[in-house]
């Protein structure tokens, strides 16, 4: 559906989670049946989530715990903790800092230099625990830090940003040979962020294993408002999705799609599944687990940036045992606990045996999904109605 804006200005419907619910179908299948796996690459997750690259949100003590459970979590090498030997007390400062300060205080605990043995033993921290190792950089950083991650023996590289293209633009920096740096790396790698069919059909060509879909959803970001871009996730990972399996019919190659951001229940990653994403990257979600480094706080990446900060700290309390978070029991009854759980039902209610069956059900725009007869939850502010 297209809109006028004016004289010669179109623009189409976009449609986030909130606006759209998903049809079950003639089958149902046992949730116990049900299988959850993904891969990026030759790296096999038993469930498709990976933990976000935030601060508050994975360390290398969360990432082993994830891997235990058979998620993934990453780990940023740009932030506090290849920064300093002891983040945890830098932490402490920023979550019991007033509000109107902690920007300022992020601003300056980042402008700490990057330590290239910091991230040696984060990897290692990692690896010793026969987990799979992720670790998140930037593009401007990837031929530095990515490449002596690679050489740590990291299993899978993510190369990250709020807006990643394979052509950049630039008459004072040298752009990513993205296509050569994939060809090189002997292990997957994961880039993003965007949000169109366009941009992850040409970052597939560049040889990547994964594209992180998701332009400003999450709770801790701000872009949303400071830049004034981004496009709502089930459209954009529709979109990204239908280049994934374009470019699967053209080479025989299976890109994984992950959206990431935006999502806070489980109803919310079945309809990034469905949507056509094969694993979700959480971040407030995870960081309400008694495991996350954040203690029941997180902050978006760009949130230190030194001349326009792109996100905020934002409480989101403590809500169990990550086991609790990914498997239940739960405990509340809002669906942000036992997501894998909720994930399941949701497949088994829809007839999807797995990922790539959800990635085909029927979606429908439903602008009263969570309304329609929630007038006493709403006022009494309990289960949809919170």
């Amino acid at each position: 559906m297209e809109y006028f804006l004016g004289r010669n200005r179109k623009a189409r419907m976009t449609f986030g989670f909130d606006d759209v619910s998903l049809v079950p179908g003639n089958v149902t299948v046992d949730p116990k049946d049900v299988d959850v796996s993904t891969s990026i690459g030759p790296v096999r997750l038993e469930v498709p989530i990976l933990g976000a690259a935030m601060d508050g949100v994975v360390d290398p003590r969360m990432a082993v715990e994830l891997g235990k459970f058979g998620a993934l979590g990453v780990l940023n090498l740009e932030g506090l903790f290849t920064r300093y030997e002891d983040p945890y007390g830098v932490i402490e400062e920023i979550i019991s800092r007033p509000k109107d300060e902690v920007a300022a205080l992020l601003q300056r605990v980042y402008q700490e230099p990057i330590k290239e043995k910091l991230i040696d033993r984060r990897i290692e921290e990692i690896k010793s625990h026969n987990v799979p190792a992720a670790v998140s950089v930037t593009p401007l950083r990837a031929e530095t830090l990515g490449r002596r991650a690679i050489q740590a023996g990291v299993d899978v590289l993510v190369i990250q940003a709020t807006v990643t293209t394979l052509r950049y633009v630039s008459s004072s920096l040298q752009a990513l040979d993205l296509e050569k740096f994939c060809r090189e790396a002997p292990v997957p790698v994961v880039v993003g962020n965007c949000a169109t069919y366009e941009v992850a059909l040409e970052l597939m060509r560049a040889g990547v294993s994964g594209v992180l879909v998701g332009i400003g959803p999450g709770a801790a970001c701000t872009t949303r408002a400071v830049l004034g871009i981004g496009v709502p996730q089930v459209t954009a990972t529709v979109d990204v999705a239908a280049a994934r399996e374009d470019y699967l019919k053209s080479t025989g190659r299976y890109v994984a799609v992950i959206t990431d951001g935006g999502m806070r229940v489980g109803g919310d990653i079945a309809k990034a599944i469905a949507s056509g994403a094969d694993a979700v990257m959480l971040g407030s979600p995870l960081a309400s687990a008694q495991e996350a480094p954040g203690r029941g706080h997180h902050w978006g990446m760009a949130t230190p940036d030194p001349a326009l900060p792109r996100g905020t700290l934002v409480r989101v309390g403590i809500k169990g045992s990550l086991r609790e978070i990914l498997f239940g029991p739960s405990t509340v009854t809002d669906g942000t606990m036992n997501l894998v759980g909720a994930l399941r039902v949701a497949m088994g209610s829809l007839g999807a045996r797995n990922i790539r069956e959800m990635q085909k059900v029927e979606i429908v725009v439903a602008p009263s999904i969570w309304t329609e007869g929630k007038h006493l939850q709403r006022e009494q502010g309990v289960g949809m109605g919170r």
